[in-house]
């Protein structure tokens, strides 16, 4: 078969991210370049240039890919509020052992902070459409109360997201069992 330039383009792409990640994970947020991912991904740094302005674009790109594949990994385990809140906790766990997004939580806080604080990442956003679109078929079962999908998703991702960047700090508390059975806990009372 045939390859298409927008094939190959796809295929840079994630050779790119690919080695984003890599570099990430071996050198650390502050050690991360244009040049370094290039080489390792074996392209020119015009090449990547032409997707990414700097290596910051380049790992948040990355954040997105991953956080984005940890929830479309895991398949609907059913329909409803119950299953909807097991598969958040389910992804807020694969998000937790994510040694790229655990990378830059811990390492790169100034980064970590701008999609904690001060405005939503293109994962957050499509995270927040994925689960509304949920939300609403829920609320159509019965199953979640009423109001409006977008607000209960975004309110989802907050109380989710606090668990993920907290969760180191309040281990000695909550183990990872104990700690996903509080957050589905909070989640199915929020949604009730």
């Amino acid at each position: 078969m045939l390859s298409t330039g927008n094939d190959e383009q796809v295929e840079v792409g994630e050779r790119i991210l690919d080695a984003a990640a890599s570099c990430l994970v071996a050198m650390g947020m502050e050690r991360v370049t244009l040049a370094a991912i290039a080489r390792r991904a074996g392209v020119s740094r015009p090449t990547v240039y032409r997707r990414w302005p700097d290596s910051r674009s380049v790992i948040a790109a990355l954040l997105t890919e991953r956080i984005t594949a940890a929830w479309m990994a895991l398949s609907q385990p059913g329909t409803g509020r119950e299953a909807l809140v097991e598969r958040i906790v389910a992804v807020a766990a694969r998000i937790r052992h994510d040694e790229v997004v655990m990378q830059v939580l811990h390492h790169a806080p100034d980064l970590a902070m701008v999609y904690i604080s001060q405005r939503m990442g293109a994962s957050q956003r499509r995270l927040v459409d994925l689960v509304a679109a949920e939300l609403a078929g829920a609320q159509a079962s019965g199953s979640v109360r009423a109001g409006d999908p977008r607000q209960l998703a975004a309110m989802c991702l907050l109380i989710t997201q606090s668990a993920i960047q907290s969760a180191q700090v309040v281990a000695p508390i909550l183990d990872e069992d104990d700690l996903s059975t509080e957050l589905a806990y909070n989640l199915n009372r929020y949604l009730s």
